[in-house]
Protein backbone atom coordinates (compact mmCIF):
# COMPACT_ATOMS: atom_id res chain seq x y z
CA UNK A 1 0.00 0.00 0.00
CA UNK A 2 1.40 3.39 -0.99
CA UNK A 3 1.96 5.94 1.75
CA UNK A 4 0.25 9.21 0.91
CA UNK A 5 0.87 12.66 2.28
CA UNK A 6 -2.11 13.65 4.40
CA UNK A 7 -3.42 17.04 3.33
CA UNK A 8 -6.17 19.33 4.57
CA UNK A 9 -9.57 18.00 3.51
CA UNK A 10 -11.98 20.10 1.45
CA UNK A 11 -15.55 19.26 0.57
CA UNK A 12 -16.74 19.59 -3.04
CA UNK A 13 -20.43 18.85 -2.92
CA UNK A 14 -20.69 15.30 -1.58
CA UNK A 15 -17.04 14.47 -2.36
CA UNK A 16 -14.13 14.89 0.06
CA UNK A 17 -10.73 15.75 -1.44
CA UNK A 18 -7.60 15.37 0.69
CA UNK A 19 -7.40 14.45 4.35
CA UNK A 20 -6.67 10.83 3.50
CA UNK A 21 -9.79 10.39 1.36
CA UNK A 22 -9.46 8.21 -1.77
CA UNK A 23 -7.97 9.94 -4.81
CA UNK A 24 -10.81 11.56 -6.74
CA UNK A 25 -11.21 11.34 -10.53
CA UNK A 26 -12.21 14.54 -12.32
CA UNK A 27 -12.84 15.68 -15.89
CA UNK A 28 -14.12 18.73 -17.76
CA UNK A 29 -16.93 19.07 -20.25
CA UNK A 30 -16.11 20.30 -23.74
CA UNK A 31 -19.67 21.27 -24.58
CA UNK A 32 -20.94 24.84 -24.67
CA UNK A 33 -22.05 25.33 -21.05
CA UNK A 34 -24.89 27.51 -22.30
CA UNK A 35 -26.35 24.39 -23.94
CA UNK A 36 -27.76 22.79 -20.82
CA UNK A 37 -29.09 19.66 -22.50
CA UNK A 38 -25.85 18.75 -24.26
CA UNK A 39 -23.78 19.57 -21.21
CA UNK A 40 -25.92 17.38 -18.95
CA UNK A 41 -25.76 14.54 -21.47
CA UNK A 42 -21.97 14.68 -21.37
CA UNK A 43 -21.92 14.92 -17.57
CA UNK A 44 -24.12 11.84 -17.31
CA UNK A 45 -21.83 9.97 -19.69
CA UNK A 46 -18.81 10.98 -17.61
CA UNK A 47 -20.51 9.90 -14.39
CA UNK A 48 -21.46 6.54 -15.88
CA UNK A 49 -17.80 6.01 -16.81
CA UNK A 50 -16.70 6.68 -13.22
CA UNK A 51 -16.03 10.43 -13.12
CA UNK A 52 -16.62 11.85 -9.64
CA UNK A 53 -16.37 15.63 -10.16
CA UNK A 54 -16.82 17.65 -13.35
CA UNK A 55 -15.59 21.12 -14.30
CA UNK A 56 -17.41 23.48 -16.65
CA UNK A 57 -16.06 26.47 -18.58
CA UNK A 58 -17.90 29.69 -17.73
CA UNK A 59 -17.07 32.07 -20.55
CA UNK A 60 -19.77 34.67 -20.03
CA UNK A 61 -22.79 35.56 -17.95
CA UNK A 62 -25.12 33.44 -20.08
CA UNK A 63 -23.01 30.40 -19.24
CA UNK A 64 -23.05 31.38 -15.56
CA UNK A 65 -26.83 31.62 -15.64
CA UNK A 66 -27.06 28.13 -17.16
CA UNK A 67 -25.24 26.62 -14.18
CA UNK A 68 -28.28 26.46 -11.93
CA UNK A 69 -30.11 23.98 -14.16
CA UNK A 70 -26.94 21.97 -14.67
CA UNK A 71 -26.12 21.81 -10.95
CA UNK A 72 -29.64 20.72 -10.07
CA UNK A 73 -29.59 17.81 -12.55
CA UNK A 74 -25.95 16.76 -12.41
CA UNK A 75 -25.34 13.37 -10.76
CA UNK A 76 -21.88 14.52 -9.60
CA UNK A 77 -20.50 17.73 -8.04
CA UNK A 78 -19.70 20.58 -10.42
CA UNK A 79 -16.88 23.14 -10.53
CA UNK A 80 -16.97 26.44 -12.43
CA UNK A 81 -13.83 27.31 -14.39
CA UNK A 82 -13.43 31.10 -14.24
CA UNK A 83 -10.92 33.49 -15.76
CA UNK A 84 -10.61 37.29 -15.62
CA UNK A 85 -14.16 38.31 -14.65
CA UNK A 86 -14.85 38.14 -10.90
CA UNK A 87 -18.56 38.64 -11.55
CA UNK A 88 -18.76 35.26 -13.25
CA UNK A 89 -17.33 33.59 -10.15
CA UNK A 90 -19.84 35.29 -7.88
CA UNK A 91 -22.75 34.43 -10.17
CA UNK A 92 -21.59 30.81 -10.39
CA UNK A 93 -21.62 30.64 -6.60
CA UNK A 94 -25.11 32.13 -6.52
CA UNK A 95 -26.22 29.43 -8.96
CA UNK A 96 -25.17 26.68 -6.57
CA UNK A 97 -21.83 25.56 -8.02
CA UNK A 98 -19.86 23.22 -5.73
CA UNK A 99 -16.40 24.64 -6.41
CA UNK A 100 -14.42 27.30 -8.24
CA UNK A 101 -11.27 27.04 -10.32
CA UNK A 102 -9.53 30.35 -10.85
CA UNK A 103 -6.29 32.28 -10.62
CA UNK A 104 -6.74 35.14 -8.14
CA UNK A 105 -3.93 36.88 -10.00
CA UNK A 106 -5.91 37.23 -13.23
CA UNK A 107 -9.14 38.31 -11.54
CA UNK A 108 -7.79 41.85 -11.24
CA UNK A 109 -7.81 44.29 -8.35
CA UNK A 110 -7.57 43.00 -4.81
CA UNK A 111 -11.09 44.12 -3.99
CA UNK A 112 -12.41 41.85 -6.75
CA UNK A 113 -10.63 38.87 -5.19
CA UNK A 114 -12.06 39.91 -1.82
CA UNK A 115 -15.58 39.89 -3.26
CA UNK A 116 -15.13 36.38 -4.67
CA UNK A 117 -13.67 35.06 -1.43
CA UNK A 118 -16.49 36.66 0.58
CA UNK A 119 -19.09 34.93 -1.59
CA UNK A 120 -17.23 31.60 -1.41
CA UNK A 121 -16.81 31.88 2.38
CA UNK A 122 -20.53 32.49 2.88
CA UNK A 123 -21.26 29.19 1.11
CA UNK A 124 -18.13 27.30 2.24
CA UNK A 125 -17.22 26.59 -1.39
CA UNK A 126 -13.60 25.57 -2.08
CA UNK A 127 -11.41 27.39 -4.58
CA UNK A 128 -8.80 25.66 -6.71
CA UNK A 129 -5.84 27.82 -7.58
CA UNK A 130 -4.78 26.65 -11.01
CA UNK A 131 -1.31 27.60 -12.23
CA UNK A 132 -0.53 26.61 -15.80
CA UNK A 133 3.01 26.49 -17.19
CA UNK A 134 1.77 27.88 -20.48
CA UNK A 135 0.32 31.04 -18.98
CA UNK A 136 2.75 31.93 -16.21
CA UNK A 137 2.89 35.62 -15.32
CA UNK A 138 5.48 37.69 -17.18
CA UNK A 139 7.29 38.70 -13.98
CA UNK A 140 8.06 35.07 -13.14
CA UNK A 141 9.13 34.30 -16.70
CA UNK A 142 11.60 37.18 -16.48
CA UNK A 143 12.73 36.37 -12.95
CA UNK A 144 13.48 32.71 -13.67
CA UNK A 145 14.43 33.00 -17.35
CA UNK A 146 11.40 31.15 -18.67
CA UNK A 147 8.83 28.71 -17.36
CA UNK A 148 10.29 26.88 -14.38
CA UNK A 149 9.00 24.86 -11.46
CA UNK A 150 10.22 27.53 -9.05
CA UNK A 151 8.32 30.22 -10.95
CA UNK A 152 5.11 28.15 -10.98
CA UNK A 153 5.37 27.48 -7.27
CA UNK A 154 6.02 31.14 -6.45
CA UNK A 155 3.02 32.13 -8.55
CA UNK A 156 0.80 29.62 -6.74
CA UNK A 157 2.04 30.72 -3.32
CA UNK A 158 1.24 34.33 -4.13
CA UNK A 159 -2.29 33.36 -5.12
CA UNK A 160 -2.66 31.27 -1.97
CA UNK A 161 -1.64 34.25 0.16
CA UNK A 162 -4.33 36.38 -1.48
CA UNK A 163 -6.95 33.93 -0.20
CA UNK A 164 -5.30 33.35 3.16
CA UNK A 165 -5.10 37.11 3.76
CA UNK A 166 -8.90 37.07 3.53
CA UNK A 167 -9.06 34.35 6.16
CA UNK A 168 -9.92 31.60 3.68
CA UNK A 169 -8.25 28.20 3.56
CA UNK A 170 -10.65 25.97 1.64
CA UNK A 171 -8.07 25.74 -1.12
CA UNK A 172 -6.87 23.18 -3.66
CA UNK A 173 -3.85 23.73 -5.87
CA UNK A 174 -2.76 22.57 -9.32
CA UNK A 175 0.49 23.27 -11.18
CA UNK A 176 -0.05 21.78 -14.61
CA UNK A 177 2.30 21.82 -17.56
CA UNK A 178 2.58 19.95 -20.84
CA UNK A 179 6.16 19.02 -19.91
CA UNK A 180 6.12 16.02 -17.59
CA UNK A 181 9.51 16.77 -15.91
CA UNK A 182 8.37 20.34 -15.29
CA UNK A 183 5.06 19.38 -13.71
CA UNK A 184 6.74 16.69 -11.61
CA UNK A 185 9.21 19.14 -10.12
CA UNK A 186 6.57 21.83 -9.58
CA UNK A 187 4.26 19.47 -7.68
CA UNK A 188 7.13 18.07 -5.62
CA UNK A 189 8.20 21.56 -4.55
CA UNK A 190 4.63 22.59 -3.78
CA UNK A 191 3.98 19.44 -1.74
CA UNK A 192 6.92 20.39 0.48
CA UNK A 193 5.61 23.94 0.97
CA UNK A 194 1.89 23.52 1.68
CA UNK A 195 -0.60 21.04 3.11
CA UNK A 196 -3.44 21.94 0.77
CA UNK A 197 -4.77 19.10 -1.40
CA UNK A 198 -3.16 18.91 -4.84
CA UNK A 199 -5.01 18.34 -8.11
CA UNK A 200 -2.70 16.48 -10.51
CA UNK A 201 -2.65 16.69 -14.28
CA UNK A 202 -0.53 17.05 -17.39
CA UNK A 203 -2.14 19.85 -19.37
CA UNK A 204 -2.40 19.72 -23.15
CA UNK A 205 -1.32 16.07 -22.84
CA UNK A 206 -2.42 15.31 -26.39
CA UNK A 207 -4.45 12.67 -28.16
CA UNK A 208 -5.39 9.32 -26.68
CA UNK A 209 -2.12 7.79 -27.90
CA UNK A 210 0.36 10.37 -26.58
CA UNK A 211 -1.81 11.78 -23.83
CA UNK A 212 -2.29 8.45 -22.10
CA UNK A 213 1.47 7.94 -21.86
CA UNK A 214 2.21 11.46 -20.62
CA UNK A 215 -0.58 11.35 -18.07
CA UNK A 216 0.30 7.88 -16.83
CA UNK A 217 3.95 8.84 -16.36
CA UNK A 218 3.31 12.26 -14.82
CA UNK A 219 0.30 11.51 -12.64
CA UNK A 220 1.42 7.98 -11.83
CA UNK A 221 4.90 9.06 -10.73
CA UNK A 222 3.56 11.62 -8.28
CA UNK A 223 0.91 9.29 -6.90
CA UNK A 224 3.58 6.63 -6.40
CA UNK A 225 5.50 9.20 -4.33
CA UNK A 226 2.45 9.85 -2.17
CA UNK A 227 1.63 13.20 -3.78
CA UNK A 228 -1.86 14.03 -5.07
CA UNK A 229 -5.46 13.98 -3.90
CA UNK A 230 -7.43 14.32 -7.12
CA UNK A 231 -6.52 13.79 -10.78
CA UNK A 232 -7.57 14.61 -14.29
CA UNK A 233 -6.24 12.89 -17.40
CA UNK A 234 -6.46 15.55 -20.13
CA UNK A 235 -7.02 14.08 -23.59
CA UNK A 236 -7.99 15.78 -26.84
CA UNK A 237 -11.53 14.80 -27.81
CA UNK A 238 -14.40 13.24 -25.90
CA UNK A 239 -13.62 13.63 -22.17
CA UNK A 240 -15.34 10.31 -21.43
CA UNK A 241 -12.18 8.61 -22.77
CA UNK A 242 -10.22 10.19 -19.91
CA UNK A 243 -12.01 8.29 -17.17
CA UNK A 244 -10.93 4.68 -17.85
CA UNK A 245 -7.32 5.88 -18.11
CA UNK A 246 -7.53 7.71 -14.77
CA UNK A 247 -9.15 4.73 -13.08
CA UNK A 248 -6.54 2.37 -14.50
CA UNK A 249 -3.70 4.56 -13.19
CA UNK A 250 -5.25 4.37 -9.72
CA UNK A 251 -5.87 0.64 -10.06
CA UNK A 252 -2.31 -0.14 -11.15
CA UNK A 253 -0.95 1.73 -8.11
CA UNK A 254 -3.35 0.01 -5.74
CA UNK A 255 -5.14 3.29 -4.98
CA UNK A 256 -8.47 2.21 -6.41
CA UNK A 257 -9.70 -1.35 -6.26
CA UNK A 258 -11.41 -2.80 -9.29
CA UNK A 259 -13.17 -6.12 -9.17
CA UNK A 260 -12.41 -6.77 -12.82
CA UNK A 261 -8.96 -7.59 -14.18
CA UNK A 262 -7.96 -8.52 -17.73
CA UNK A 263 -4.60 -9.95 -18.68
CA UNK A 264 -3.62 -10.64 -22.27
CA UNK A 265 -0.36 -11.58 -23.91
CA UNK A 266 1.41 -9.22 -26.35
CA UNK A 267 1.33 -11.91 -29.10
CA UNK A 268 4.33 -13.21 -30.99
CA UNK A 269 5.12 -15.39 -33.97
CA UNK A 270 3.58 -18.39 -32.23
CA UNK A 271 0.14 -16.80 -32.13
CA UNK A 272 -2.17 -18.37 -34.69
CA UNK A 273 -5.50 -16.82 -33.74
CA UNK A 274 -6.62 -13.19 -34.03
CA UNK A 275 -5.86 -12.53 -30.37
CA UNK A 276 -5.66 -8.75 -30.58
CA UNK A 277 -9.24 -8.49 -31.83
CA UNK A 278 -10.41 -10.94 -29.18
CA UNK A 279 -8.66 -9.06 -26.37
CA UNK A 280 -10.11 -5.72 -27.49
CA UNK A 281 -13.63 -7.14 -27.58
CA UNK A 282 -13.21 -8.69 -24.14
CA UNK A 283 -11.85 -5.41 -22.74
CA UNK A 284 -14.78 -3.49 -24.19
CA UNK A 285 -17.21 -6.01 -22.74
CA UNK A 286 -15.59 -5.87 -19.29
CA UNK A 287 -15.63 -2.06 -19.27
CA UNK A 288 -19.42 -2.10 -19.50
CA UNK A 289 -20.04 -4.52 -16.63
CA UNK A 290 -21.84 -3.37 -13.49
CA UNK A 291 -20.07 -3.38 -10.09
CA UNK A 292 -19.49 -6.91 -8.83
CA UNK A 293 -19.41 -8.29 -5.30
CA UNK A 294 -16.57 -10.66 -6.18
CA UNK A 295 -13.33 -10.11 -8.14
CA UNK A 296 -13.27 -11.32 -11.74
CA UNK A 297 -10.04 -12.14 -13.55
CA UNK A 298 -10.04 -12.95 -17.25
CA UNK A 299 -7.04 -14.13 -19.30
CA UNK A 300 -6.81 -13.91 -23.08
CA UNK A 301 -3.66 -15.74 -24.15
CA UNK A 302 -2.27 -16.56 -27.57
CA UNK A 303 -0.27 -19.77 -27.50
CA UNK A 304 0.77 -22.87 -25.58
CA UNK A 305 3.92 -21.39 -23.99
CA UNK A 306 2.46 -19.22 -21.19
CA UNK A 307 -1.16 -19.32 -22.23
CA UNK A 308 -2.46 -22.36 -20.34
CA UNK A 309 -0.64 -21.40 -17.16
CA UNK A 310 -1.95 -17.81 -17.15
CA UNK A 311 -5.43 -18.95 -18.14
CA UNK A 312 -5.48 -21.42 -15.25
CA UNK A 313 -4.79 -18.59 -12.80
CA UNK A 314 -7.87 -16.69 -13.97
CA UNK A 315 -11.54 -17.20 -13.27
CA UNK A 316 -11.99 -17.61 -17.01
CA UNK A 317 -9.46 -17.75 -19.78
CA UNK A 318 -8.70 -18.80 -23.30
CA UNK A 319 -5.44 -20.04 -24.77
CA UNK A 320 -5.17 -20.03 -28.53
CA UNK A 321 -3.78 -22.66 -30.86
CA UNK A 322 -3.79 -23.05 -34.64
CA UNK A 323 -7.22 -21.76 -35.57
CA UNK A 324 -8.61 -23.08 -32.31
CA UNK A 325 -8.13 -22.81 -28.55
CA UNK A 326 -8.96 -23.97 -25.07
CA UNK A 327 -11.51 -22.44 -22.72
CA UNK A 328 -10.65 -22.53 -19.01
CA UNK A 329 -12.78 -22.06 -15.93
CA UNK A 330 -10.95 -21.87 -12.58
CA UNK A 331 -7.94 -23.67 -13.98
CA UNK A 332 -9.88 -26.47 -15.60
CA UNK A 333 -10.25 -26.99 -19.34
CA UNK A 334 -13.96 -26.95 -20.08
CA UNK A 335 -13.89 -26.92 -23.87
CA UNK A 336 -11.71 -27.12 -26.96
CA UNK A 337 -13.22 -24.80 -29.55
CA UNK A 338 -12.63 -23.36 -32.98
CA UNK A 339 -11.35 -19.79 -33.23
CA UNK A 340 -14.84 -18.60 -34.15
CA UNK A 341 -16.36 -20.23 -31.08
CA UNK A 342 -13.77 -19.09 -28.52
CA UNK A 343 -14.83 -15.49 -27.94
CA UNK A 344 -18.61 -16.10 -27.76
CA UNK A 345 -18.01 -18.96 -25.32
CA UNK A 346 -15.79 -16.81 -23.10
CA UNK A 347 -18.29 -13.95 -23.07
CA UNK A 348 -21.08 -16.37 -22.09
CA UNK A 349 -19.02 -17.54 -19.12
CA UNK A 350 -18.42 -13.95 -18.08
CA UNK A 351 -22.10 -13.09 -18.34
CA UNK A 352 -23.07 -16.09 -16.20
CA UNK A 353 -20.56 -14.93 -13.60
CA UNK A 354 -21.92 -11.38 -13.67
CA UNK A 355 -25.50 -12.58 -13.23
CA UNK A 356 -24.47 -14.37 -10.05
CA UNK A 357 -22.29 -11.60 -8.60
CA UNK A 358 -23.90 -8.23 -9.30
CA UNK A 359 -23.83 -5.90 -6.31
Amino acid sequence: MLLRKKTKPVQVGSVVIGGGAPVVVQSMTNTDTRDVEKTLTQINNLASAGCEIVRLAVLDMEAAEALKAIVLSSPIPTIADIHFDYRLAIRALEQGIHGLRLNPGNIGSRWKVQEVVKAAKERQIPIRIGVNGGSLEKEFLEKYGGTTAAGMVESALRHIRLLEDEGYDKIKVSLKASSVPLMLEAYRQMSERVDYPLHLGVTEAGTVRSGVVRSAVGIGTLLAEGIGDTIRVSLTGDPVHEIPVALEILHVLGLRQRNIDLISCPTCGRTQVDLAAMAEKVEEHLSQLPPLDKPLKVAVMGCAVNGPGEAREADFGIAGGKGKGLLFRKGEIIASLSEEELLPALLREIENFVSAHKK
